[in-house]
């Protein structure tokens, strides 16, 4: 008898008991390429580029006249803030999380990226659907359909200065700024010209002539080559510092 109680505990010994494994367990889908995670709906059209900030927010306008702010993991919206105007413009986030973008209601609107309070305004001219430009000092440079650059103070909302890049007064003003390794700001106009100017005076260090509008927005290389495409059916290269063409193509 003490044998045969020995040999049954031994054989037990170690062992779990628990449930037959299931073939009915649903298997894990795999991530794919190219499958939708979520969808965030707005009250209009989206033509504003979404900007993204540290922390993964995704910050976009819609033409409903309002900036949101959205979870980037989930799509939840995290906030709204309401403009005057259709947000055709796309933000810019400052190096402090602020976001700035304009609006038709003719404004650059700065609001508090983590809670979507405004910290404050600027008025234009005419509607603002230029995106913003935000320089190294915190400088936010903005274009506006009233035929005028902007620089203002990132934190206070105080212009800078002012310059005029003439438009011809009816179309709407798209092309959008862009800040060089010196400050130089280059932006387009509907004259058919691409703008230089100092970015600390605002005075117009160039301009380059093309064959029609320039609704494009520059983009500068790493030797400082600015690249622009214009109405007249080619995409230039200018001298950054001569406003002298290397190629139109």
């Amino acid at each position: 008898m003490m044998i045969s109680v020995v040999f049954v505990l031994a054989m037990g010994c170690g062992e779990e008991i628990g449930p037959e494994p299931s073939d009915d367990a649903a298997p894990v889908k795999p991530a794919v390429a190219g499958d939708k995670l979520w969808e965030f709906e707005t009250g209009h059209w989206v033509l504003s580029s979404p900007a993204i900030g540290p922390d993964g927010t995704v910050y976009v306008g819609s033409w409903d006249g309002k900036l949101y702010a959205i979870n980037g993991k989930t799509g939840a919206k995290l906030w709204e803030f309401k403009t005057g105007g259709a947000v055709l413009s796309s933000p810019a986030i400052g190096s402090d999380g602020t976001v700035y973008v304009g609006s038709d209601d003719n404004k650059l609107h700065a609001i508090n990226g983590k809670t979507g309070v405004k910290l404050w305004e600027f008025k234009t001219g005419w509607v603002v659907n230029s995106s913003p430009a935000i320089g190294s000092d915190g400088a936010v440079y903005i274009r506006s359909h009233d035929e005028k650059l902007y620089a203002i103070n990132g934190k206070t909302g105080v212009k800078l200065w002012e310059c005029e890049t003439k438009g011809d007064g009816e179309l709407i003003a798209s092309s959008s700024p862009a800040i060089g390794s010196d400050g130089t700001v280059y932006v387009g106009s509907e004259v058919d010209k691409l703008y230089a100017i100092n970015g600390n005076t605002g005075g117009k260090l160039w301009e380059f002539k093309t064959g029609y509008y320039v609704d494009s927005s520059p983009a500068i290389g790493p030797d400082g080559t600015v690249y622009v495409g214009s109405d007249d059916n080619k995409l230039y290269a200018i001298n950054g510092k001569s406003g002298g063409q290397s190629m139109g193509i």
